[in-house]
Parts: C-alpha cells; structure tokens; sequence
C-alpha cells in the first residue's frame, strides 16, 4: 500500500482576497457569493408553470424573475437581490427555508444552500492525515479501495487499486481523482463512452464540497488546473449541479486488464469525517 500524509504539510498557493466588491457593498465571505449564484442558477431553471405562476409576457431571461422568488419564498424583493448578489447580508434559517421551497430545492440542495449561508470564519485548510488503523484496513481489503480527503487528494491506497489506477506512479500534485478523471486523456479512454456521465456526477458532488470552502487557497488552485485543463469542467461548473455521494455502477477498459465492471460505493470515516474510503467491488 503506498500512503501520503504521514506528516502535516502546507500548502503554498498564492494569496487570493478574502473580500471581494460588488456594487456599493463588500462580500466578506466568498461563501456568499457562492450562496447568490446557488440561488441564481436554481430560479433560471424553474419556469412560472412549475410553480403555479402564470407565465405572461414573453420573458427576457430564462426561469423565473427575481421577484416572482421573492414572492414565493414571503421576503422583501431588494433582500433577495442582495441575497442574489452575494451581498453582506445574512439570512436567517427561515429565510433559508423558505427559500428552498421557494426554488423546490431537492434535500441535497437544500442542505447545501444551509452550509453555505453558515456564519463564520473557516480556518485555512490543511492536508488530511490517514490513520493507521485506516491504512491497515484498506491494505488488508481485496478489492480496489483508497482514501481521499476533502479537495479529493488521494491520500492512501492499497495494492489492488494500484492495479487498477496507477496512483504510485502520478507525481503527488496529480493524485487527484478530479484531476485524473478530467485532465487525464488516458483516463478518459478509460472510461470510454461513460466518461461524461462519470465526469459529470464528480463535477457535482465536488460542487457541495468546495462551494463552503469557497475562497481557500488550495482549492482555488485545484479549480485553476480544472478550469485550464477541461472545456467541460468549465461548463458543468457554471451550472451548479449539486448532487450527494452515490454508490453506483462503473465501467472501465483497462488497459492491460481489458473490460472492467464495478460497483464502486464510499463512505466517510467516523475517526476523521473529512477522509471518505471508496471501495470498487467486482461485478
């Protein structure tokens, strides 16, 4: 098994603002404009239909009007557009509520946009270390299986998902399964015609993950590298997917090992919730 994170180490990116502008107000938290683009792009896909509103006049923009939310969820329409706006405002649990109802927000979304509206400073984040209690655990399974930590690092693995992944044999700043699966060109054959389907659900549950880490300087530069080496990334990025971790399916053409099937499922780690061990079980 090889393993990274036997000892704390920093992380060095470049400084970003931790306050930002936009109109007369100052966005102290990025968390808040990430909040208003969450509550922009859920109304874009709602139409008045949907929600019992008469759609009227042929409309300029896609899904329903700034006010039309506001009069949905019961609150002022100059607070929702600075909610909208990232503004320094800070609503309070009702409002959270009743704005998620408002958009018709699934219970992930909906504890999304909880996290996010959270008050508080985050300290900086720091690299995940692996246990060794869960290092022996993972090298004792059979099947594939490794763990990751919150910006999706892979931080210890065992024999056979190297087998598999090759993880030993990527620099450390590439053992990064967001890095693998959208910037890798062999990784993209590897997956064959379900890449996209693969890549996209990623694209969503990382959106969860990063979206209350907003502003931090390792994920910012995780982001970078994303929005540098994927079109694609970039796209589903914008559109702010969010979905909870999934067991599921997972088809690969390895390329010595020929045609691969797995089910593939995760789960977090009651010692430390920020590691997640995921299992691929032959199929």
């Amino acid at each position: 098994m090889r393993c990274l994170g036997a000892s704390k180490k920093a992380w060095y990116y470049p400084s970003i603002p931790r306050t930002l502008h936009r109109g007369s107000d100052i966005i102290a938290d990025p968390r808040r404009v990430e909040f208003g683009d969450f509550l922009r792009s859920r109304r874009e896909k709602l139409s008045p239909k949907s929600v019992g509103l008469p759609a009227g006049r042929r409309r300029r923009t896609a899904g329903l009007r700034r006010e039309e939310v506001a009069q949905l969820a019961g609150i002022g329409v100059d607070w929702y557009i600075r909610l909208e706006q990232g503004r320094t405002v800070s609503p309070s649990v009702t409002t959270v509520d009743a704005l998620a109802r408002a958009l018709r927000l699934s219970k992930t979304e909906h504890a999304h946009l909880k996290a996010l509206a959270r008050d508080g400073v985050r300290a900086a984040f720091v690299p995940e270390i692996v246990p060794p209690p869960i290092r022996r655990m993972i090298e004792s399974l059979a099947q594939p299986a490794y763990i990751t930590g919150r910006r999706w690092d892979v931080l210890a693995w065992n024999a056979a998902a190297e087998e598999i992944f090759g993880f030993g044999q990527l620099p450390e700043q590439d053992r990064n399964t967001l890095l693998l699966v959208l910037t890798n060109k062999q990784t993209r054959k590897f997956y064959g015609t379900g890449w996209t389907d693969v890549a996209k659900s990623m694209v969503a549950m990382f959106r969860a993950t990063h979206d209350v880490w907003a502003g931090d300087p390792a994920f910012a530069e995780l982001l970078t590298r994303l929005r540098q080496g994927s079109p694609e990334f970039v796209k589903w990025w914008e559109a702010h997917e969010i979905r909870s971790t999934a067991s599921g399916l997972k088809t690969m053409n390895h390329p010595t090992k020929g045609m691969l099937r797995f089910e593939h499922t995760s789960f977090q780690a009651n010692d430390d919730p920020a590691l997640k061990l995921v299992i691929y079980t032959p199929v």
